[in-house]
């Protein structure tokens, strides 16, 4: 992390997980843990869970993510849920382009590109999720296909928008394996992902954009994964649903 020039930010995505009764007991524990956190403190929770979510963390340094939005305002898009009815609930974040959305329900880098930028249009800073799968690492082509995924994402972004975009490099191979990058394959990746913005829209706006590492970080190995110059946070899966381990990520964030 480089605090003197970005804030670390912590995600938690709660993917499918947590009843609303659950999601009000579990961030009641949370925030007394968190409430002091030197870093950004996000959760990403179900639709379903929302308002509850929102309720429950009205006064505190908690802020509340949806874990996908729709390209388009309104439609025939049956079970969709569109970027400005996220916001008019008090919605602030939304996960973009995951690699579960990427492989169960057929995202491309083009409809990530249109979610994006419906989300920026609504007003949600966006969590980009960029990464590759252990074949494509095998393969050698780690840094061109991030760089690509990250390139498509953000088509039509303005440096100005920027402000409002957060990369995370979720490596598929380590999503929900318990395998994780070691804290230099998290760095490089990401340093990547900062060259790449950097060419898009100069040194200045890639120094303050914020590139997390997601893919099972937990409160074993957070701290050495943060203590690296290129990692600004993490996007936080299992680990989110346990308020001591969160708070411990949360911890390591804020040094």
């Amino acid at each position: 992390m480089n605090k003197a020039v970005r804030k670390a930010i912590i995600a938690g995505n709660w993917k499918m997980n947590q009843t609303q009764a659950q999601t009000k007991a579990l961030i009641e524990e949370m925030k007394p843990l968190v409430k002091d956190a030197d870093c950004g403190v996000v959760l990403c929770v179900p639709y379903t869970d929302l308002a509850a979510a929102i309720e429950a963390t009205k006064g505190s340094n908690i802020k509340i993510g949806a874990e996908n939005c729709h390209w388009a305002n309104s439609g025939a898009f049956t079970g969709e849920i569109s970027a400005q009815m996220l916001t008019e609930m008090g919605v602030e974040y939304v996960i973009i382009g995951h690699s579960e959305r990427r492989q169960y329900f057929g995202e491309t880098d083009v409809t990530v590109n249109q979610r994006v930028r419906a989300a920026l249009d609504a007003g949600l800073t966006v969590i980009l999720c960029v990464g590759e799968t252990l074949e494509q690492r095998e393969q050698g082509i780690t840094s061109e296909l991030v760089a690509m995924q990250t390139k498509i994402a953000l088509g039509g972004v303005s440096a100005q928008e920027m402000e409002k975009v957060i990369i995370a490099y979720e490596p598929v191979w380590a999503i929900g394996t318990g395998k994780t990058a070691t804290a230099e394959q998290a760095n490089e990746v990401n340093h990547t992902i900062r060259e790449t913005i950097g060419a898009l829209y100069g040194e200045s706006v890639a120094e303050k954009t914020v590139v997390q590492y997601g893919g099972s970080m937990n409160a074993g190995n957070a701290e050495e994964l943060l203590a690296q110059p290129d990692v600004d946070g993490g996007l936080i899966g299992g680990a989110s649903l346990k308020a001591k381990d969160f708070s411990v990520i949360v911890a390591a964030a804020s040094k």
